[in-house]
């Protein structure tokens, strides 16, 4: 299966907010991102994510392990994705590194989930905040077949300029690649 997936930055947050909150009702979240890579950081020079997340909401915390491969599409750099549900993180990160795997990166992401329907697809849209980076991002996604993948992403950018997001605003900046930039510049003298 394929992550349908846009990105875009936000610029009017309350609005987006607004038009989310009439479709659905959010969920807060907090996620601690992972990523793993070999020393030689092979997985992500191929385009390759390999993630441990733990999500944190006021029904309590769940972690998953996910792998994503290459995109299959450039433009919005949708990947198949597989994922699992892990009952302790602390184990599969001994496995990882057990295996030689490193930390490429770890963050925070805060969240708000939104899931809906739109265009006979159901979506989730994130509205996400990294504490280490400026502004507020938005996520929309839909998992399908490779062979819906043209489909699902219109769905999804029609979706996003109902939401107020314009096509000017979409991003293909990973957050991996921008905190990791961040915290070189931060070191710089």
């Amino acid at each position: 299966m394929i992550e349908a997936e846009l990105k875009a930055r936000v610029r009017d947050v309350e609005s987006v907010h607004a038009a989310l909150a009439a479709r659905s009702a959010g969920q807060r979240s907090k996620y601690k991102d992972t990523y793993y890579d070999l020393a030689d950081e092979r997985l992500s020079s191929e385009g390759r994510e390999l993630r441990l997340r733990t999500i944190t909401t006021d029904n309590g915390r769940r972690s998953l392990l996910t792998y994503k491969e290459p995109a299959v599409d450039t433009a919005s750099g949708s990947k198949p994705e597989f994922e699992t549900e892990v009952a302790d993180p602390s184990v599969i990160d001994s496995v990882l590194r057990g295996l030689g795997l490193k930390d490429l990166v770890c963050f925070e992401k805060h969240c708000i989930n939104y899931r809906f329907a739109s265009g006979g697809r159901e979506l989730l849209a994130t509205l996400v905040t990294v504490p280490e980076l400026d502004g507020t991002f938005i996520e929309l996604e839909t998992i399908v077949p490779e062979a819906e993948l043209a489909e699902a992403l219109e769905i999804v950018r029609t979706t996003f300029r109902r939401l107020g997001i314009q096509d000017g605003d979409l991003t293909t900046e990973q957050y991996t690649d921008a905190v990791l930039a961040t915290r070189k510049a931060s070191e710089q003298p």
